[in-house]
C-alpha cells in the first residue's frame, strides 16, 4: 500500500519509447511519472518502446519522483512480455489499464511478484467492481481514464462531469475504504489552464489525491491546487496549538475561528503538515 502521506498532485504521462521525452522527465516538478507502453507506443514500437524505458530507468536521474509503468493490457500480444519486463525495470509500481474485476489482477500479480500494482479504472465493469478491485493485496493506487470512461457509458464531455460523477464517486469509495492512493484522469485541453484549474478543483473537493497530466503546461496548475494552500497550513498549526494547548489546561473543547476542533481535526492537520514538508523533500530531489 503506498504511502497516504507521499504527493502524488501531478502525475505526467510520458511515452516510453522516446528518448527526449524520457530525458526532459528528469527536469520536470511533477510529483509521479506515468511511463506508458500502452497508447503512447505504436504497435510497431512496443518491443523498442519496453527497451528504451529499461534503459531510461536504470540511467536514473528521476529522483524522488514515484516512478510508475503503464503496460498493455494482458488480452493483446504484448502485454506479457511488458509484465515480465516491468519486474527487472527500477519502477515503483505497475499500471493495469482496463481493469475490470480482482481476477484481472491476479492475473497480472501472478507475473509481477511483489512489485505493487496500480489499477487504470475506464470501464463500467471495473467502476462495479471497484470494491472487490481496491481490497486486492497488491493493489496501491487507481488512475482514473475518464476519457474511455466516456466512450463506454456513452456521455457527452460537459465542463461540471456531470456524466461521470457516479463512476469517479464509487472508485474514490473504493480506493479510500482501502486507502489507496486515487488520481483523477486528464483534462484534454491542454492549453486551457482556467478549465483545467477547474477541474483540478473539483477533483480535489472530491477527494482525488491528484491529477494526470498530458502536458508538462498543466504540471504548476496541479502541483499549486492539490497542494495545501498557506490558508490550510496556517489553520492547521493554530488547530494542534490550540487543542494542546486545551489538553494541558484540563479543558474541555479547543474553538479555532468559533468552530470546535477535535482529535479528528488534529489528525488531519498533522497530516497537512507532514504533507507539506514531503512536498519540499520532492523538490529538493
Amino acid at each position: 500500500m503506498e504511502s497516504r502521506l507521499r504527493p502524488y498532485r501531478s502525475v505526467l504521462y510520458i511515452p516510453a519509447s522516446k528518448d527526449r521525452a524520457l530525458d526532459k522527465a528528469r527536469g520536470l516538478p511533477v510529483d509521479a511519472i506515468i511511463f506508458d507502453l500502452e497508447d503512447a507506443a505504436p504497435a510497431d514500437e512496443k518491443d523498442n518502446a519496453r527497451a528504451t524505458l529499461a534503459a531510461a530507468l536504470v540511467t536514473g536521474g528521476y529522483g524522488q519522483r514515484s516512478r510508475i509503468v503503464r503496460i498493455n493490457g494482458l488480452d493483446t500480444s504484448w502485454g506479457e512480455a511488458d509484465a515480465r519486463a516491468v519486474v527487472d525495470m527500477d519502477a515503483d509500481a505497475v499500471l493495469l489499464p482496463k481493469v475490470n474485476s480482482a481476477a484481472d489482477v491476479d492475473a497480472l500479480a501472478a507475473m509481477t511478484g511483489d512489485l505493487p500494482i496500480w489499477a487504470m479504472m475506464e470501464t463500467p465493469h471495473g467502476v462495479m467492481n471497484a470494491a472487490e478491485i481496491a481490497a486486492h493485496p497488491k493493489m496501491a493506487g487507481f488512475v482514473m481514464g475518464t476519457n474511455d470512461l466516456a466512450r463506454g457509458l456513452q456521455t457527452r464531455f460537459r465542463p461540471d462531469r456531470q456524466p461521470l460523477l457516479t463512476a469517479l464517486g464509487l472508485c474514490l469509495l473504493a480506493a479510500k475504504a482501502e486507502g489507496l492512493i486515487i488520481v483523477d484522469g486528464v483534462y484534454n485541453a491542454f492549453k486551457d489552464e482556467e478549465g483545467l484549474a477547474v477541474e483540478c478543483s473539483q477533483g480535489r473537493d472530491m477527494g482525488f489525491d491528484g491529477k494526470t497530466l498530458i502536458h508538462p503546461a498543466q504540471i504548476d496548475i496541479a502541483n499549486q491546487v492539490f497542494a495545501p494552500s498557506e490558508a490550510d497550513i496556517d489553520l492547521a498549526r493554530r488547530q494542534i496549538a490550540a487543542f494542546e494547548e486545551t489538553e494541558a489546561a484540563g479543558q474541555g473543547v479547543a474553538v479555532v475561528d468559533g468552530k470546535i476542533v477535535e482529535s479528528l481535526h488534529v489528525a488531519t492537520a498533522h497530516e497537512t503538515l507532514v504533507k507539506v514538508k514531503a512536498i519540499k523533500l520532492l523538490q529538493q530531489g
